[in-house]
């Protein structure tokens, strides 16, 4: 597999990071300042850990960051961490009751992407199941007024996503971090205010 040794990839080997993904994450901190001390934050996709451990930087030990992926990940966090290894569409009991235990939250991150096949119609499908499922987690998981980043690919069901999104947050914004590799077709939504389940209705 093709190795990016660019900026960004040796910033991160020099600053201790398992990924350049952080600066996408420092990038939408400086833009939208999401991260506060404090904060419950659960990132979806969090391996290899990148994200879980700038959120935790930001949130301090006061906060709490409760990390989801398929694959696991060596990184050793700080104890304001918990990462699990768990499927979003068919979560484990354990993750289930961080989930109510740990909740809710005031940020969900989301920089899942699906297994590409290199069929574009089976891709874009598997990716809006992987946005639409972060949605509707967010939806039960967020506390009013809370944050949701979620990474997005362009298809012919990000127009309908992006209205649902419009409902369900005061302020939605479409940000692409210049740290975000050129060739990349990535996205990234930022929504803002969640207004709570009372106004968005149940779903």
């Amino acid at each position: 597999m093709k190795k990016y040794r660019d900026h960004f990839f040796l910033r991160a080997k020099r600053e201790n990071y398992p990924a350049r993904s952080i600066y996408k994450l420092k990038e939408i901190q400086a833009r939208f300042g999401i991260f506060r001390a404090g904060r419950k934050v659960l990132d979806l996709g969090a391996a290899p850990g990148s994200w879980s451990l700038g959120a935790a930087e930001l949130v301090g030990p006061e906060g709490l960051v409760l990390g989801l992926d398929l694959r696991w990940t060596e990184v050793v966090f700080p104890g304001q961490v918990i990462f699990m290894q768990g499927d979003i569409f068919a979560p484990s009991p354990e993750f289930a009751m961080a989930l109510r235990e740990r909740g809710p939250f005031d940020v969900v991150l989301s920089d899942m992407a699906p297994a590409t096949t290199g069929h574009r119609a089976t891709d874009q499908a598997r990716s809006a199941a992987l946005i639409l499922e972060a949605l509707n987690l967010a939806r039960r998981c967020l506390a009013p007024g809370g944050a949701l980043v979620i990474k997005f690919f362009m298809g012919p069901e990000i127009k309908a996503f992006s209205e649902e999104l419009r409902r369900d947050f005061a302020r939605v914004k479409s940000f692409k971090p210049k740290s975000s590799r050129s060739e990349s077709m990535e996205n990234f939504y930022i929504a803002l205010d969640y207004r709570g389940l009372k106004d968005s209705g149940e779903r």
